[in-house]
């Protein structure tokens, strides 16, 4: 049973996660022109994607469909990003962002959560890197523009390295809180180096043909 204050911080994480997701899909279809209600649906969507699919998986309940303020959350955000002047949202890379701090907390959460429900670690990171990814990767297809995870750029590995890291601390006997909170920090500094350097992994070249 998690304590407390353990039960807070992933409890945070897991909002911070649908929230900065959640935005991340407004601004999407804010910069694609649409409607309000193609903003509402893609923050919606983007906002509760990977844990929708990370719970059919683990044979949990679909958390927002017991949850109605997390649907009402992501509508609210939608109509905000909606309302307010274009500039507040133009500032650098500010996508890019929201979407690597909700990758990073969202990693953990997932894995916490398949954790909870008896899923083995292994198994469990791959939920976190689900949880961590699909939303976005739901929301790029929607937009009709290239995924993420089929471009060189770290991604999938941030989602790794969070939910890596707190399987990891875990098992050292750190505590829930301490391996929550460094796993989602690893994971959105590893995130935020790739955005900020451009950093990519090697691509698949091929063995060299014999002449």
């Amino acid at each position: 049973m998690l304590g407390i204050d353990n039960g807070l911080i992933i409890r945070l994480l897991d909002l911070a996660g649908i929230g900065v997701f959640a935005l991340s899909g407004a601004l999407m279809a804010v910069r694609l022109r649409q409607t309000l209600v193609t903003a509402c649906f893609f923050a919606l969507v983007t906002g509760v994607g990977g844990g929708s699919v990370r719970d059919l998986l683990i044979g949990a309940p679909v958390f927002w469909v017991q949850d109605g303020a997390i649907a009402a959350v992501c509508i609210a955000i939608a109509l905000t990003v909606w309302a307010t002047p274009e500039r507040w949202w133009q500032q650098g890379q500010l996508l890019e962002w929201a979407d690597a701090v909700g990758l990073a907390a969202y990693a953990v959460f997932g894995t916490a959560k398949a954790l909870a429900w008896g899923v083995p670690p292994v198994p469990a990171l791959m939920m976190g890197v689900i949880t961590g990814c699909v939303g976005g990767t739901i929301r790029d297809i929607l937009a009709g523009v290239p995924s993420i995870i089929m471009r060189p750029e770290i991604y999938v590995t941030a989602a790794a390295l969070a939910s890596g890291l707190y399987l990891i601390l875990l098992w050292l006997g750190l505590g829930t809180a301490i391996a929550a909170v460094a796993g989602a920090l690893a994971g959105f500094i590893l995130r935020g180096a790739a955005i900020r350097w451009s950093l990519g992994l090697p691509t698949y070249r091929g063995p060299r043909e014999s002449r």
